[in-house]
């Protein structure tokens, strides 16, 4: 975060064209993040790939498909093709064997389901096991438990910073990382645009989290008030953060339709968010437009 308040454009990080380089933050939102799809097939359908990247929890698993050189249309198609399948969900998560699949997953206890192993039997084999082997910088954020701070992971096992990403309480189990439990980055940083304003001219910030719908007198049920409070104190993190310095294009698809878990909606997700296509369009190109006149 700039602690001189809002992010600035500079001319120092200009690419071999004289062009702005653009930096991009995924945020944290379980199902809503497929929201995220649109917005890289809007950079590429612009001829624009970010040279840095950054994500936490959904947006780290996004983010690694296009750190790894993954175009927006051939995530849309993967996620269309398993996750947004039930009978491929199913036989995925039976691949692991089904003599041990209780094992392999932590048991069937709500909040004590092994993310690592399920990202084993999900992620595209386009990404690679190690952050070296991606084709654009990647930053992961963590939440450490018990250290009561965010850990910027961009080194070393990719799929363990993912699988602690994106561990949702409640849901997953915590990942250890060098010794510290760690749990979902979108506790500390749900939009970590802030971490990118250093390394580009130009940083994108997606928020997906989203906000509790449902009829005003009718009070929520356990599961939807727990994510619900979530949702609500990520939102109060995220107004903060942008009170003490906004990145140069924020981002805000509509997506609280949809619920956190709302794996099997994939392609409803993207479908409802397309209309944020054209507002990046429109939001960058008078960007860039801007940074050619300095």
């Amino acid at each position: 975060m700039n602690d001189a308040g809002a992010l600035t454009i500079s001319p120092k990080r200009t690419d071999e064209r004289g062009m702005p380089t653009v930096g991009l933050a995924l945020g944290a939102g379980g199902a809503r993040g497929f929201a995220h799809i649109p917005v890289i097939e809007a950079l590429d359908e612009m001829g624009i790939r970010p040279v840095a990247i950054a994500g936490s929890s959904m947006g780290a698993i996004i983010g690694a498909g296009m750190a790894a050189g993954m175009t927006g249309a051939e995530i849309r198609q993967y996620v269309l093709e398993t996750i947004g399948k039930r009978s491929i969900i199913a036989n995925r998560l039976w691949s692991l064997g089904p003599a041990t699949m209780r094992d392999a997953l932590g048991g069937f206890k709500f909040g004590q389901f092994n993310l690592h192993r399920i990202l084993e039997a999900f992620l595209p084999e386009a990404i690679p096991a190690d952050f070296a082997a991606l084709g654009i910088p990647l930053k992961i954020i963590v939440t450490d438990y018990y250290g009561q701070h965010e850990v910027v992971c961009e080194k070393g096992n990719l799929f363990e910073a993912i699988a602690a990403s994106s561990a949702l309480p409640a849901l997953f189990m915590p990942v250890h990382l060098g010794g510290r439990v760690m749990i979902d980055g979108g506790i500390f940083n749900p939009v970590p645009y802030d971490h990118l304003s250093d390394a580009v001219d130009i940083v994108i910030g997606v928020d997906v989290v989203g906000g509790p719908e449902g009829e005003p007198s009718q009070s929520p049920n356990r599961i939807d008030s727990l994510f619900g409070a979530s949702q609500l104190m990520m939102q109060s993190n995220i107004a903060l953060k942008l009170k003490l310095g906004a990145p140069d294009i924020f981002l805000r698809p509509n997506v609280n339709a949809f619920r956190v878990l709302d794996f099997l909606k994939a392609r409803q997700v993207i479908e409802a968010t397309e209309s944020i296509k054209d507002v990046l369009k429109r939001d960058l190109d008078a960007r860039i437009e801007d940074f050619l006149r300095r």
